[in-house]
């Protein structure tokens, strides 16, 4: 038992208490902020902004600069969806679950294929093209920008993306020795199709009214 244990947490015997703590209170709130989302409840923008704020410090920190640029996209489009979500339409509702147009299919591929640029760009600059998983990150952070502005326009296919994404992920943190986060990826993949399977019956409901 002894071994298993240090197996998952071993890596964090050498970590600072305090960075700890704060990955744990940032897990926390990410599971609220997802939970939050498939309930289709506004708190997951609020809850979602504490987590990214702690997560863009402790990926500085660590210099997982695609993970760092993620939770940073991830606090501005918070904001963004924040607006959306309770921003009323023509008919005096509030924004309602959809799905993508062609247009917006079109822009998510530039969303995805700008951000692979950008975040090769980046590691580039910093010369950190050091391992394998900085290959990975580039392509998580892009399929997550794009999950990110779908859900902020409230649109279902933004869980299809949070599901590969979480996928790749928790394996991926795990790899990297954030056992924690790699937990909150691997629980987000079930809440993520969970939330698909919500948002779906939502929309097919209001089709039937």
């Amino acid at each position: 038992m002894s071994n298993f244990f240090d197996f998952l947490f071993g890596q964090y015997a050498t970590y600072p208490i305090i960075d700890i703590y704060l990955e744990i209170i940032a897990v926390i709130f990410g599971f609220l902020s997802v939970w939050f989302s498939k309930k289709n409840n506004i708190l997951v923008f609020p809850t979602g902004m504490i987590s990214t704020l702690i997560f863009v410090y402790l990926l500085l920190k660590w210099e997982l600069l695609g993970d760092m640029m993620i939770n940073g996209y991830y606090f501005i489009m918070s904001v963004y969806g924040w607006y959306i979500w309770t921003h009323k339409t023509n008919d005096g509702d509030v924004t309602p679950i959809t799905k993508t147009t062609s247009q917006e299919k079109k822009t998510s591929i530039i969303i995805f294929i700008a951000t692979l640029v950008f975040v090769y760009a980046v590691y580039t600059y910093f010369e950190k093209w050091t391992s394998w998983t900085a290959y990975v990150d580039t392509f998580t952070t892009a399929i997550f920008f794009v999950g990110m502005w779908l859900m902020a326009k409230r649109k279902i296919e933004n869980w299809i993306y949070w599901i590969v994404g979480d996928i790749i992920s928790a394996p991926l943190y795990f790899y990297k020795g954030f056992t924690f986060t790699s937990f909150q990826y691997l629980i987000f993949t079930f809440i993520a199709i969970a939330g698909y399977l919500t948002w779906k019956k939502h929309l097919t409901n209001n089709q039937l009214t």
